[in-house]
């Protein structure tokens, strides 16, 4: 993938060594064509972990991205160095004029607290309003697809009675919608949350269409109609050894978590995690650049969006 980033990211040097396609400033500028602009609202404690696991992610696509990393101004977390937020990451604030292709809102580990009572609770709402008038198309990931369902239709969360966390398998419906093209019948994906959504609320919304569920692990994937909203409730972003670091954590800490569901083999935590969602973690993304960001997305990203493209999201 030819992701435009700064050149000292240190997310560059580490996908680099895994053989993936990170495009330099200096390289990019060599291309006469325009890049796709993502940003990435990036919610998580660990925001070099998520950088990673996010640009591998669009790793999978011939089109140039040119990413612009996002930090809440109203919160600031004390788990990622001030130095690395400072030289890598805007705020709402800088970016509020520009107009972007595409945004990702990630998770974030507040998901038991009600959402009026989270810090940045008030600025998530403005960024998630701008969205509609400057943003082609939004992915909301686990925590931020329950705040998306939230902010944008009055859809709840409720608690589960107990994590929901491992590898669950998923159905895909509607297959002939371009998100989940290329989709196996049945895909893997993991899960680390505390709380969900009820299916039949977000089926009672006319404007939502459900993609792939679980059984185990309820709604995975849905969408506005329009593609301009998408809400993922699981992690495909996660690596391999993503759940075996939350799970060792809470060990640690002395919490009662039960071993990530369908992840190790023989259920032995000293044993090589499977990788079984990857496939279809890059499908479900390089879908979203192309479908619902190249093809929609207008060229002259500096000018006026055309008035219907927000007229239909400002409904």
């Amino acid at each position: 993938m030819p992701v435009k980033v700064q050149n000292d990211l240190p997310a560059k040097k580490i996908l680099e060594d895994e053989n993936i396609f990170i495009m330099d400033e200096n390289r990019a500028l060599s291309q006469q064509i325009r890049p796709l602009e993502i940003a990435i609202l990036n919610l998580m404690p660990l925001k070099e972990d998520t950088e990673v696991q996010l640009m591998r992610s669009l790793s999978n696509t011939p089109l140039q991205i040119e990413l612009t990393l996002l930090t809440t101004e109203s919160y600031v977390g004390s788990n990622t160095p001030i130095s690395h937020l400072n030289q890598f990451y805007h705020t709402f604030r800088d970016v509020k004029d520009r107009n972007f292709d595409g945004l990702i809102i990630t998770g974030a580990p507040v998901e038991q607290l009600p959402f009026e009572e989270v810090l940045y609770w008030e600025e998530l709402k403005e960024i998630m309003d701008w969205s509609r008038t400057h943003v082609t198309s939004t992915i909301h990931l686990c925590w931020g697809a329950q705040a998306g369902l939230y902010y944008h239709y009055g859809i709840d969360k409720y608690d589960l009675p107990e994590k929901l966390f491992g590898i669950y398998q998923h159905t895909v419906h509607h297959r002939r919608v371009p998100m989940v093209r290329g989709f196996d019948d049945y895909f893997n994906a993991p899960h680390s949350r505390y709380t969900s959504n009820r299916r039949e609320e977000i089926e009672a919304e006319e404007d939502l269409m459900i993609l792939a569920d679980s059984d185990e692990a309820g709604v995975f994937l849905c969408m506005s109609n329009d593609g301009s909203k998408i809400f993922v409730f699981g992690h495909p972003e996660y690596d391999r050894m993503t759940l075996d670091k939350e799970y060792k954590r809470d060990v640690a800490k002395g919490l009662d978590i039960a071993l990530p569901h369908a992840y190790y083999p023989d259920d032995d935590p000293e044993k090589r995690p499977i990788l079984s969602w990857r496939g279809h973690a890059n499908t479900l993304y390089t879908n979203w650049v192309n479908y619902y960001l190249y093809q929609e997305t207008p060229y002259d990203l500096n000018g006026a969006l055309p008035p219907q493209f927000v007229n239909a999201r400002k409904a």
